[in-house]
């Protein structure tokens, strides 16, 4: 396992297999009512740190981007993970199609890739995670985390806990 902290709320990882253990650190740290909102370009390790975060949550069912579906629910962890893909969508008026505001910052976490697009009709209150892809390795990615909120900010503070202490 390669993941390295590079500052408070910045990290890399080596590898898919390092994004999803990640995922597996932020995992620990989530409530119900949490919100992150996933952003980077298309294969860049959005849908692998998902997997992480419900692999430790408990659910081990196959977790795939939900593009076509729009929505994945992933139910038979600790709380449930609600993994959605906007990548689709065009307007924030297809959010209604989608039952975001039925799970939105109620019940267990919800994972939104291509968010960032609709965040100001989403909610006020998120953690932005950052996902990019290595100019000279494109194994490698940079994982930056941003919290819009008090929660978030709580969220990112245990995050970073969780990665020190791993990297301890």
């Amino acid at each position: 396992m390669s993941l390295e902290r590079l500052g408070v709320g910045i990290y890399r990882t080596a590898s898919a297999a390092d994004t999803e253990h990640f995922g597996e650190l932020v995992a620990p740290c989530l409530e119900d009512g949490d919100v992150l909102i996933l952003t980077g370009g298309l294969g860049v390790g959005k849908t692998h740190f998902t997997k992480g975060v419900s692999r430790a949550l408990g659910d081990e069912h196959m977790v795939t981007s939900p593009t076509f579906a729009l929505m994945a629910v992933h139910d038979q962890g600790r709380i449930p993970l609600f993994h959605f893909d906007l990548y689709r969508l065009e307007h924030a008026y297809e959010l209604e199609d989608t039952g975001i505001f039925d799970v939105l910052g109620y019940e267990g976490a919800c994972l939104l890739e291509w968010g960032e697009q609709f965040q100001d009709e989403l909610t006020d209150e998120y953690l932005s995670v950052t996902l990019k892809r290595d100019e000279d390795n494109s194994n490698v990615r940079t994982i930056a985390l941003e919290a819009h909120g008090e929660r978030a900010t709580e969220l990112s503070d245990l995050i970073d806990r969780a990665v020190q202490d791993e990297l301890a």
